[in-house]
Parts: C-alpha cells; sequence; structure tokens
C-alpha cells in the first residue's frame, strides 16, 4: 500500500514538473521570439539609413527643383514615376484611374491598359497614400514640407527646391526605401531560421552590407519595378522557409503564401520568371523527400491561388498566362495527384527520373500549347537573349539587349568583389557541407519513403540559392537575386548542430561560436573597405541641355503634338512634358518591340523616304535625335547601330548610313539632304525634326 501511495505521488510529482518546465520552456520561446523580432528592427533601420545616404550623396537630391528630380530617374524610371504624378494630379482619382486604364499617350494610335502592361500597382497604391496624407497633413496643419530658393551657377536660373515627406518625390522616395529596408529585416530572419541563433542573423546581415554594392541597386534606382517586387518576394520565401522547417499545413499558411506571391506578381513583371525557379527548386526539394505530400500541398494552394488572383487584378495578362509560372503549377497538381502510384517507387534514381520527366514535358508542353492557342509572343524575347547567348543567333532586339552591360553574362570583377569579402567561399562550403549531409544520411539508390525530415529549409534555399546563381551568370542584372541568397546560405555554417552532425566532428559549442566571430572579423576586414566606398560616392546631378530640350518643347509645340526617339529619352518626355509618344523602354511587349524597330530605322541605311513615310504613318510629328547615338566607335564593334542594321537589314548593306548623312547636315555640309525632315531644334545633345 504505501508503495502503490509512493508510486502515485512520485507520479504526480513528475506531472507537476513537467507542467512547470513546459510553461517555462512557452516563456522562453516567448521571449526568444520577442527578442528575435525587436532586434530584427534594427537591420532596417540601418538599411533604410544606408540607401537613404547613398541616394543624396550621389545626387544632391535636396536641392533639386521637382523638374530636375523627374529628369534624373532616367529610361524606365521616368516611365513609371509618370503615372504616380498623373494620379497625385488630378482632383479626380478615379477619373485618372480610368484614363491610364485606358491610355492613349504611352503608346500613341494604341488604346493600352497600362495597369495591366507595367505592373503600376505601386504607383496606384501610393497615388492614393499621398493624396491621404496630403489632407490628412492639412488638417492638422502639419509643416511637412519646407521650400528655399537654390541658386545653380553656371549661368543657370535658380529654382525652387522642396523637401520633406510632404513633397511628391520625397513622399515616393521614403515609401520605396521603406519598403527596401526590409530586405535586411528579412536576411536576418532567414539567418536565424537557417542558424537556430542571433549570430547566424548577425552573419547573414552583415554579409548583406558588406556586399551591398552587388547585392542590390535600389539606391541608385528607387522606381523600378524590382525595388518594389524583391522585398516581396524575399519575405514570401521566409515564410515558405518556416513552412517548410515546421512543417506548416492548412488553408491560412496557403493565404499567407498567396498574399506574398500576389503582391509580388502585381508588382514586377519579371516575377512569372523568379517563381517558376522557385516551382523548381521546391519541385526538387520535394523529389529529395524532403516535403510531405500536405505540406507541398500547402506551397502548391497557395501559389494556385496568387496566380488566379494577380491574373484578375492585372486585367488578364497575357504574358502572366503564357508563361512557365502557369505551366508549373498545373504540372505539380498533376504530379501530387499521381504521388499514390509514384510514391510507390523505392528506387530514388528512376524515381527523380520519372518525377523530372513530367515536371518538365508538363511545365514546357503545357506553356506551349498556350502560347500557341493564345497566339501571345510578348516573352519571345527573353527565349531569344537566351539562344543569342549560347548560340551565334542574333536579331535587332538581342543585340539592344546582349549590347546593355547589365545583360551581359556576370563579369569577372562582380566574382572578385564577391571573393574578396569571402562570401563566395563561405557559401561554397556551405554548399559543400549541404552536399556531405546528404549523402551521409540519404541513400542514393533507394529512398526510405520517409519525408518528414530535419534540415527541409536548409535543402530548399541552397537549391534556390542555386537557381539564382545559374540566373546571375546568365544575366549580370539578376544578381540582386544572387548576393543575398549567398549571404542566407552562409548562415548554416553557425547552425551548430547541423555542422558536427555533418563533418562527425563533435567540437564545443563555444569554440564554433568563436569560429563564426572571427569569420565574420575576417570578412568585415573587405566588407567595412566596400561599405566606405559607397559612402564616398559624391555627386550633384545637371542635365541643363536635357532641361533645354523640355523647356523648347513645353513652349514650341502643342500640347498634343506626338514625339519619338530613342527610348530612354522618350519616358522622360512623357514625365517632364506630359507629350504623347510612340515608344518607350518597356521593351516586354511585342508590339512594343515592333514600334521600336521602326523608330530605330533612323539610324539604319535605309532610304530616307522610305524612313518618313513609316514615321509620317505612325502619327509622329516630332522626332528627336542623339548624335551620340551615331558614334560607330564602340568597345564592342558589333553594338554600334550601323553594325545591328546591317545585322537586322542584310539587304540595305551597302547604302550610306543615315547617321552619316544627319551627321554631316548637322555639320554644316549637304544642307537640304534631309527633306522632308525639317529640323526645328539644334544643340549639342539633342536634334529635334518636324515631321
Amino acid at each position: 500500500m504505501g508503495k502503490s501511495a509512493k508510486k502515485r505521488e512520485t507520479s504526480c510529482v513528475s506531472e507537476e514538473q513537467r507542467r512547470k518546465a513546459l510553461e517555462k520552456s512557452n516563456a522562453k520561446t516567448k521571449c526568444w521570439i520577442f527578442g528575435v523580432a525587436l532586434t530584427a528592427l534594427i537591420p532596417a533601420v540601418l538599411n533604410y539609413s544606408h540607401i537613404g545616404t547613398l541616394f543624396e550623396n550621389d545626387r544632391h537630391f535636396s536641392h533639386l527643383a521637382d523638374f530636375e528630380r523627374e529628369m534624373a530617374y532616367r529610361t524606365e524610371m521616368g516611365l513609371y514615376y509618370s503615372f504616380y504624378k498623373k494620379l497625385i494630379g488630378e482632383s479626380s482619382f478615379f477619373e485618372v484611374l480610368n484614363q491610364i486604364t485606358n491610355d492613349n499617350v504611352t503608346e500613341y494610335g494604341h488604346t493600352i491598359n497600362t495597369l495591366k502592361r507595367f505592373n503600376l500597382y505601386p504607383e496606384v497604391i501610393l497615388g492614393i497614400a499621398f493624396k491621404l496624407f496630403k489632407k490628412v497633413a492639412n488638417k492638422s496643419h502639419w509643416v511637412v514640407e519646407q521650400c528655399w530658393q537654390v541658386n545653380r551657377g553656371d549661368d543657370l536660373p535658380p529654382v525652387v527646391s522642396c523637401e520633406g515627406i510632404g513633397n511628391e518625390h520625397y513622399f515616393y522616395i521614403t515609401m520605396v526605401f521603406v519598403l527596401a529596408s526590409t530586405v535586411a529585416t528579412s536576411i536576418f530572419l532567414f539567418g536565424v531560421l537557417l542558424s537556430d541563433t542571433i549570430l547566424g542573423g548577425t552573419l547573414a546581415v552583415c554579409c548583406f552590407f558588406f556586399n551591398h554594392g552587388q547585392a542590390t541597386r535600389v539606391q541608385w534606382t528607387p522606381p523600378l519595378r524590382e525595388s518594389f517586387g524583391y522585398p516581396v518576394f524575399l519575405a514570401q520565401i521566409l515564410v515558405i522557409t518556416y513552412v517548410l522547417r515546421y512543417i506548416k499545413n492548412g488553408f491560412l499558411w496557403s493565404l499567407l503564401i498567396a498574399y506574398f506571391t500576389t503582391t509580388f506578381v502585381l508588382f514586377w513583371q519579371f516575377s512569372a520568371f523568379a517563381l517558376t525557379t522557385q516551382m523548381g527548386s521546391i519541385f526538387v526539394t520535394f523529389v529529395l523527400d524532403f516535403i510531405p505530400i500536405r505540406t507541398m500541398s500547402t506551397i502548391v494552394y497557395g501559389h494556385a491561388i496568387a496566380f488566379f488572383t494577380a491574373f484578375i487584378l492585372l486585367f488578364g495578362n497575357e504574358m502572366l498566362l503564357t508563361s512557365f509560372y502557369l505551366s508549373s503549377i498545373i504540372t505539380l497538381w498533376i504530379i501530387m495527384s499521381l504521388d499514390r502510384y509514384l510514391y510507390l517507387i523505392t528506387n530514388r534514381p528512376f524515381y527523380i527520373i520519372v518525377n523530372s520527366t513530367l515536371f518538365i514535358a508538363g511545365t514546357v508542353g503545357i506553356k506551349l500549347t498556350i502560347s500557341h492557342l493564345m497566339r501571345v509572343e510578348d516573352d519571345a524575347h527573353i527565349m531569344d537573349l537566351l539562344r543569342a547567348k549560347f548560340t551565334s543567333f542574333a536579331n535587332f532586339h538581342t543585340r539592344l539587349y546582349t549590347c546593355a552591360r547589365e545583360f551581359d553574362f556576370i563579369g569577372r570583377e562582380d566574382l572578385t568583389d564577391l571573393m574578396r569579402t569571402l562570401l563566395l567561399p563561405a557559401a561554397a562550403l556551405s554548399l559543400f557541407l549541404v552536399f556531405m549531409f546528404f549523402l551521409h544520411y540519404e541513400s542514393l539508390i533507394y529512398r526510405d519513403k520517409i519525408r518528414i525530415k530535419p534540415c527541409a529549409e536548409i535543402v530548399y534555399n541552397i537549391i534556390q540559392c542555386i537557381c539564382f546563381i545559374i540566373m546571375a551568370c546568365l544575366i549580370m542584372r539578376l544578381k540582386l537575386f544572387m548576393t543575398p541568397h549567398l549571404c542566407i546560405i552562409v548562415t548554416v555554417l553557425a547552425n551548430y548542430e547541423f555542422v558536427i552532425h555533418t563533418v562527425h566532428f563533435n567540437m564545443p559549442e563555444w569554440i564554433h561560436r568563436i569560429l563564426i566571430v572571427i569569420l565574420l572579423a575576417t570578412m568585415g576586414h573587405q566588407g567595412i573597405v566596400n561599405i566606405q566606398k559607397q559612402w564616398e560616392i559624391q555627386g550633384e546631378y545637371s542635365n541643363p541641355d536635357q532641361e533645354a530640350l523640355f523647356n523648347w518643347i513645353s513652349s514650341k509645340t502643342r500640347s498634343d503634338s506626338v514625339f519619338a526617339g530613342p527610348m530612354p529619352v522618350m519616358a522622360n518626355v512623357k514625365l517632364s512634358t506630359g507629350r504623347p509618344i510612340v515608344n518607350h523602354p518597356h521593351y516586354e511587349d511585342a508590339g512594343l518591340r515592333s514600334r521600336t524597330l521602326k523608330v530605330y530605322s533612323m539610324f539604319s541605311r535605309k532610304p530616307l523616304i522610305e524612313v518618313y513615310n513609316t514615321l509620317k504613318g505612325m502619327g509622329i510629328n516630332y522626332y528627336i535625335f542623339q548624335p551620340n547615338w551615331c558614334d560607330s566607335r564602340m568597345l564592342i564593334p558589333e553594338c554600334s547601330y550601323r553594325a545591328i542594321w546591317d545585322l537586322q537589314d542584310p539587304d540595305n548593306r551597302k547604302r550610306e548610313s543615315l547617321c552619316d548623312l544627319i551627321l554631316e547636315v548637322l555639320s554644316g555640309r549637304r544642307m537640304g539632304a534631309l527633306a522632308p525632315f525639317k529640323i526645328v531644334y539644334n544643340a549639342r545633345s539633342y536634334v529635334i525634326f518636324e515631321l
């Protein structure tokens, strides 16, 4: 009897201890989460301050007049900002919204839905926010803008410069930088998730700052779509990483994934391609048996919701419909439906081959079928660009891309910069450890059919990073995906449990932490130099030639006069003068590429009268010509417009180049040889022909 009572007493005490231990554990967990969340705000504040300082140092933005700030938004940036300017400039917001969904100014002669074509939801959101903010500020009598006169020197008239959050430019730029600052927070949280330590988060975010110049260009190009899209995409990957780590299932998690994915698609037209790499990475992780079928369904279901939501909000965007993204979602649904049969395969190579064949054939086949049925060729330039990189294939459009440095293969200097900060070697070591982990704990021949395994989040992010590395190697501009993710996977080295179980070396944890601190300090030697070099960049924006051009257009031409010319200038013509334009820098549309080919015939060898008739037939009144575009002394000979047009139009190769003709006329020789074109404006950098 006594023994029984003693047992019950011991049992009771043990249960109480377990309850208290659980409560203590929950309290520690809550404190841990709160501490991590609070710490994660620090990188965001530092990143916001850093990019804001770089932006101001580069342009002296605070001392520019608003019209100078508009000119500072070059190429695509000016195009996107023009819609924000239009949205906040009219009293009736919905009337302006109707105008941008039925726009006949951006591509004169065509009425287009610019919200659908250009992913303008960031401008719509910021336009609404700015108008509401101004109303609240006015009613509350807040001083949100200060103005003063700035003497510009160099015989230029003084201008009024305004700064403060109440200025339309400052509001826009501030909101962009606030969103961009979250990249540092996301990278920190990635580090904590993948390493289980604050030290891992610190390592990741320090790598980001040490390699900041290779990780982002938001400080130089705020209005670009990537400035809005990439921070959201990184947050979405973070959510998926959390789902994989803690094996989260259910509709609410699908909705969370769908929210970030939808926002990403609405913000950036390149999103479909980036998300295709994610679907591929998720698929590989699943085929390697690291994702349970329910978790896989949760992720794919979230993507499906996001696609159809974005497709509706983008008014049935054809480029999205014919993307590999949709076909990969459909293919993964098919594979999951067949999983009950495929799961029975125990031979790993055969299992991988069968699934991979289904995924590749399904993704490519469905995409080509939809494109053929819809007769959509908007993304054909992407395939042509990839083809041009690996073969001798080239045409007018691929040359415009491949002759731009940002679309070239990643440069040796970029890789050297990443080597000097030890980011590449550290990331390579992480990749090696994950490969060793797989060899140690997984059979290469037989599947154990167990899908609930540790480190799924690490495996996924490694595969995703490999995709980003391939993208960056092919197109240097895409290193904005690669470099931050290299910073993320480096934190695998800070995961003590993962490292000791992979290398089978049971070192004390404190020694492991010291090694990580030493790695961080070594990275910082060059990393701090990189940060200082960024801070040393000093500039002041001034473009009196373009200012004079726009002043002439505004004062000497009718408000409905139609302009054409080089794509970078056209965006600023629309922004600064409000004149209708025929072409612009957003090159992702097949129709726009065809228009640009016609407009750029001014740099060809075609008969002058033929070019005139082509341009006149497009409704063009004025053509802006930049003489320096005719310079044949290019570092890459095939990148001159003479060479590009000889490739595009070999039938006229033996004719005189219109560049030579125009330059001779501008130098005072062969006067009258440009008829029926008439020179109405002639300056050093810009010439305007009237048709």
